[in-house]
């Protein structure tokens, strides 16, 4: 999908939410020393669709507008940026609200979706239809080159200048954005690493910053969601400080995703699809 800038109207209230770490103050087990240390933020953010509820999400209360952009698209609520007609943030202190208005053809299919998750625990129909949900058809990738090696080296330490939240504090994920000249472009983090991810896919829409032959980074495991979320959002490959699960692995050479496990301390490990043959 080629990035586009979304439709959304500034917001004419807004209320900012929390910081994304203050500090609190602790003592050790034997009460002879107390300090006080930064730790990351959470607040709850509902999320609403034409004023129909959706979500309440747990994340870090920084790049909201970012976050619910790259939720919509990464969860299949919207299929384009431009699905997305005008955003509104709310709320005060922990509680926090987005008013997301959408396309008719996009809220359509949110609540096709949401009708057949309707039901109780005893239906087999409506678990049949929630496993289909969780794992939808998605359109296999064009197929790109794998980036050069160079590209990869010391990318841990590089990556460090996107995470001022997790130096800062720790406690958080962060995903990263390298450019199809290899350039580290922006990073977000969150306490959620679908979060962190979510957000940078927002981020790269409403900036409209192309991800063809760019490299997405992500600092956490690599689980199935991960890879349904590039491969909504175009991007053709995805490196994991993490290793994938196999179920992850399976999906990104099904889809034709370069899938890169970056080991702490041994070279880069590339699981597709270049070595899909071999296994």
């Amino acid at each position: 999908m080629k990035p586009q800038r979304p439709a959304c109207a500034t917001p004419t209230a807004k209320t900012p939410a929390p910081a994304a770490s203050q500090n609190y103050r602790y003592s050790n087990l034997d009460h002879t020393e107390s300090a006080s240390t930064a730790l990351a933020e959470e607040v709850a953010l509902a999320i609403a669709y034409n004023g129909i509820s959706q979500a309440v999400m747990l994340v870090t209360p920084s790049d909201l507008e970012d976050f619910i952009v790259g939720f919509s698209l990464g969860s299949g609520i919207i299929g384009d940026a431009s699905d997305i007609y005008d955003l509104q943030l709310s709320g005060s202190g922990s509680a926090q609200y987005a008013q997301v208005q959408i396309s008719s053809r996009a809220f359509w299919n949110l609540k096709q979706q949401r009708r057949q998750l309707a039901g109780t625990s005893g239906c087999g129909l409506c678990g049949v239809e929630a496993v289909e949900q969780a794992l939808p058809d998605l359109k296999v990738l064009p197929g790109a080159p794998l980036p050069p090696a160079q590209w990869l080296d010391g990318l841990r330490q590089r990556i460090s200048a996107f995470q001022p939240l997790g130096q800062h504090s720790g406690a958080v994920h962060a995903a990263v954005f390298m450019n199809a000249q290899g350039e580290l472009l922006l990073g977000r983090e969150d306490i959620g690493r679908h979060n962190a991810l979510d957000k940078l896919i927002g981020a790269l829409i409403r900036q409209n910053i192309t991800t063809a032959g760019g490299v997405a980074i992500v600092t956490s495991r690599c689980s199935l969601e991960l890879i349904q979320k590039v491969l909504r959002a175009g991007i053709q490959t995805l490196v994991s400080l993490s290793a994938p699960t196999g179920l992850a692995l399976q999906w990104a050479r099904r889809h034709n995703l370069n899938l890169i496990h970056l080991p702490q301390k041994s070279a880069p490990r590339v699981y597709s699809p270049a070595m899909e043959k071999q296994a």
